[in-house]
This record gives C-alpha cells, sequence and structure tokens, in this order.
C-alpha cells in the first residue's frame, strides 16, 4: 500500500522494532563469499518532505563484477568482522566515510539475498536499513565509488521512475525491471533489495 507521506519519521515507523538476535544473526547458509550493504535514509531538505536514500555508482573495476554498477555502500565480510553488520557499518564507513557506527540508527535487517553474474560467482548477500541524520551525512567518497548521491524515496516508492534495463549475455538480449536516477540506472541485485525494502514500508498493519 503506497504511502500518503515518505517523511523520514513516517518510513521509520514501518519498520517494527526486530530483536537484537534478529539483527546480529549469522547467515543460515554458510558460504565462502559472503557480503553486506546498507540502504540508508536520512530526512529530507525541506519539513516534511521525502526522506532520502543514498545510492553510489561502483568505480570501474576490471575485477569487479559489478563494475560501475549503481549500488549501496556495502562489501565483502573480513574475517576481522565480528558480524555481517560490522561488515556492513565498516564498509560504509570506508566506501562514503559516513560513521553508521556512532551517527546511524540501525531500522531493519532485510532478508538474504543471493548475488551472481554471468561469470560463475555464488554470494550471500545480507541488506541493512539504516536511518542518519543529515548533519551527519556528508559523504567522502573513496577510489572504490565513482559518485555517491543522495536521491527522494517517493518517486521510487510509487513507481515513477520505473523502466527496463537491456542486459546482453552473450549472445542473448535479456530485459530486466529498473529504475532511472537521472541517466543512473538501478537494477539487479540492489534493485531487488530496494524492492524488498520498499515492501516492508508497504506492508499492510
Amino acid at each position: 500500500m503506497l504511502l500518503n507521506s515518505y517523511d523520514l519519521s513516517v518510513v521509520e515507523e514501518r519498520f517494527a522494532p526486530q530483536s537484537e538476535s534478529s539483527l546480529q544473526a549469522a547467515v543460515a547458509r554458510e558460504s565462502p563469499n559472503r557480503a553486506a550493504v546498507a540502504a540508508i535514509l536520512r530526512e529530507g531538505p525541506l519539513a516534511e518532505s521525502d526522506a532520502e536514500i543514498l545510492f553510489i555508482r561502483r568505480a570501474e573495476r576490471p575485477r569487479d563484477p559489478w563494475s560501475g554498477h549503481m549500488a549501496f555502500p556495502g562489501g565483502r565480510h573480513d574475517p576481522r568482522d565480528a558480524s555481517l553488520l560490522d561488515t556492513a557499518i565498516r564498509e560504509t564507513r570506508e566506501e562514503v566515510g559516513l560513521d553508521l557506527a556512532s551517527h546511524g540508527k540501525l531500522l531493519w535487517r532485510l532478508p538474504v539475498v543471493e548475488a551472481s553474474t554471468r561469470r560463475t560467482f555464488d554470494m550471500i548477500v545480507a541488506p541493512f536499513v539504516f536511518s542518519i541524520l543529515r548533519g551527519e551525512s556528508n559523504l567522502v567518497s573513496n577510489a572504490e565509488v565513482a559518485e555517491a548521491i543522495w536521491t527522494p524515496l517517493g518517486p521510487l516508492a510509487r513507481g515513477e521512475t520505473s523502466s527496463m534495463f537491456e542486459y546482453q549475455q552473450g549472445e542473448a538480449k535479456l530485459q530486466f525491471p529498473s529504475l532511472l536516477l537521472g541517466d543512473r540506472v538501478v537494477w539487479g541485485l540492489t534493485y531487488r533489495i530496494l524492492q524488498t525494502l520498499l515492501d516492508v514500508v508497504h506492508a499492510t498493519t
């Protein structure tokens, strides 16, 4: 069910508190390739305006299967990370300079998703949803991030930017649902995570 408002306070109320064990739970299926991402919301620029959500555009890197893609901040689990939540927090700090441990509010852990590419590749990704105060949300990107942008959540939630993305796989041309952010395209894994986030926001109570 679409909301009348996507103000941050309204959106935050859609995330009923999860238990600490749910937030910190280990990935059910063990995988040598584990990662975590952070979907981060902040208040809009004006009173009662749409909350904004953060996307990054990954830098062009030859060995990165998502080179150049729009994404949420995040990356691979490091053995030194105590949990996948810690992975999401660490990677966000490294990639865009946001300290979610000190300034973020953890709202929800979304279901784990499986990622794959045209190469033989298998990864388990744990998405976490945070909010952060606007005054704490200045971005400082590192070399892994070509661009980081805040964009209003409302148009995405209402389907106003919906499109189809054509992906060439060998000789086949595949069509995938997507969202447009100007000339940027959100599709694939990031699109799936965002839709799951919106499913929670739009769920009837």
